[in-house]
């Protein structure tokens, strides 16, 4: 493993953490300032660092009801300027994970690029499992394996 693919798991890691520890600011610390971020409730888009800051709470609040966040598997590429990482996502409430203990989705965890100074910083991120209206959480029925039709019936 080279030095750019540890830095990046590095920074994954400690977002990952922040993410379970409900810590803001560590959250947001290696976010580039013009982030972008699909979700799948409303705003389906989010741009900028402020923006995505506002939609964290929701998904804090989720996670002090006793859900669980854990990244399983990791994978990373790496070039000159850019990287891309892929992870498997274990999401939910203990009593669901339990239920169904295999990971619930295959997703990009994000984008980096070097900025100026050298240093990585996350500037895209995939959608967050939830359903519309609902915080953040578990994945949507049409994002569960094996499933071919939206809540609504329409094919996925």
């Amino acid at each position: 493993m080279d030095r750019d693919e540890t830095e990046i798991r590095e920074l994954i890691a400690r977002w990952a953490e922040a993410v379970h520890q409900g810590d803001m600011a560590g959250v947001l610390a290696d976010h580039a300032e013009d982030i972008v971020m699909f979700d799948v409730p409303p705003p389906n888009e989010v741009r900028g660092k402020g923006a995505y800051r506002e939609t964290w709470p929701p998904f804090f609040k989720y996670q002090l009801q006793g859900a669980l966040f854990e990244i399983v598997s990791l994978d990373v590429t790496v070039g000159k300027d850019v990287a891309f990482a892929h992870a498997l996502l274990k999401c939910g409430m203990p009593e669901e994970l339990a239920k169904d203990p295999a990971p619930a989705s295959g997703s990009p965890l994000g984008c980096a690029r070097r900025a100026a100074a050298g240093w990585w910083r996350m500037s895209t991120i995939p959608s967050r499992w939830s359903r519309p209206g609902e915080a953040a959480g578990p994945p949507a029925p049409s994002r569960i394996p094996g499933r071919t039709k939206n809540t609504d019936g329409r094919s996925i």
